[in-house]
């Protein structure tokens, strides 16, 4: 009998019936215990968290979390790590892992991110803890890593690379794609097709010298310089087109298996080849998770009138939610939300609560945000907190 998030149509709701009953499986399991030193530098939290998923784990078991120095509980700490995990992940660790200032794990263009090619960090194994990392979020309901090369995607979930479709801007070196550029542009003459060469030879660190005799000759030597065998009866665009799906698939085999390696730890690997159209709710692009300020607006619960509240104040609530809705509409939401929830994803409900006190506060257990009567502070305190 087929498990019923095989059957579920809707893509959203079969990953949640899927996750609900791995951690169901798994709640009598060891708890993970994550903690981190809120007094600790960035770089020595950092090395706690990849210390934490480096570990062989039962990635499905209770997640329990700690803030040592802090007097945060609830779902608000886990919260709050699986946002730096996947921010760390999005933006770069601040610890020198691979010979650079900054540390990146993923880097390019928006929607076309690829794995970094770093020899140190694929010995190190972190593509196998990136993976751990993406797919431990997503079994939380956390945040994603957004903008990932939809090449990349369809090799990592067992795609056959010479059907990717790789385009120039997959490419994160900008020399070459300016020779890239330059090969696809080239003129099909003699001295053209030699120059054209000796570039890819050049690129691959071979010798120009070899002649399309001698390359016949060498299969070996002509499989890495030319995706395809018949290279000068292709057009230019077909050389560079070419060329970019071999040069991609050698810088990045390696990091893509470590990341499949990964999600395999978690356990969600199942659901995710079983159900293909769940893959892009674990890797969105950049442009699904903008959200407009009307999509926040339509989330939010505002404060209503009580019968039997004799306290409220109905014109300095509706002044105190209008200063709110003000900035929800000019200010910078991913902001506000990280603020008001502990991550920059919409919830289904955001609740809005007026009580005394000087400044804004946000509860992120439990999602609601509280602003203080004083309408004249909290324009001010709001422009000051949320800006």
């Amino acid at each position: 009998m087929e498990p019923k998030w095989k059957l579920i149509k809707e893509p959203a709701q079969a990953a949640k019936v899927f996750k609900e009953n791995l951690l169901k499986e798994h709640a009598s399991g060891t708890p993970l215990r994550m903690k981190m030193d809120v007094s600790d530098s960035e770089e020595d939290r950092e090395r706690d968290l990849l210390l934490f998923y480096k570990r062989q784990q039962e990635w499905a078991c209770p997640l329990h979390c700690t803030l040592v120095g802090d007097v945060a509980v609830g779902e608000g700490v886990m919260r709050y790590f699986l946002t730096t995990v996947i921010s760390k992940l999005q933006f770069g660790f601040s610890l020198d892992l691979g010979g650079m200032a900054r540390t990146l794990l993923f880097e390019g263009e928006p929607d076309h991110l690829v794995p970094a090619a770093s020899e140190a960090l694929i010995e190190s194994n972190l593509f196998r803890v990136a993976g751990r990392m993406l797919a431990h979020s997503f079994l939380h309901d956390g945040p994603h890593v957004t903008g990932l090369s939809p090449a990349v995607i369809h090799v990592l979930f067992n795609g056959d690379p010479e059907m990717a479709t790789v385009v120039t801007e997959d490419c994160p070196d900008l020399h070459i794609r300016s020779i890239i550029k330059l090969v696809c542009n080239v003129k099909e003459t003699l001295s053209g097709k030699n120059y054209c060469l000796g570039k890819y030879n050049n690129l691959y660190g071979l010798d120009s010298s070899l002649n399309k005799k001698n390359l016949h000759r060498n299969r070996r030597t002509q499989f890495q310089i030319f995706p395809c065998l018949g290279i000068f009866q292709q057009s230019p665009t077909q050389i560079g087109d070419g060329y970019i799906t071999n040069f991609y698939s050698m810088q990045t085999m390696r990091q893509i298996k470590q990341l499949r390696k990964g999600l395999k730890d978690v356990m969600v690997w199942p659901l995710l080849t079983s159900r293909p159209d769940v893959v892009p709710l674990l890797f969105p692009k950049m442009a699904e998770m903008q959200f407009t300020p009307q999509m926040l607006l339509q989330k939010i619960t505002w404060p209503v009138e009580d019968s039997d509240d004799e306290d409220f104040d109905l014109e300095s609530t509706c002044r105190i939610t209008g200063f709110l809705r003000m900035f929800i509409e000019t200010g910078t939401l991913a902001q506000l939300l990280t603020f008001w929830v502990g991550w920059e994803m919409l919830p289904p409900e955001l609740r809005v609560e007026i009580s005394g006190g000087t400044l804004p506060t946000s509860s992120t257990c439990y999602d609601p945000v509280q602003c203080e009567k004083m309408d004249f502070i909290v324009r001010i305190q709001c422009s000051l907190i949320f800006q």
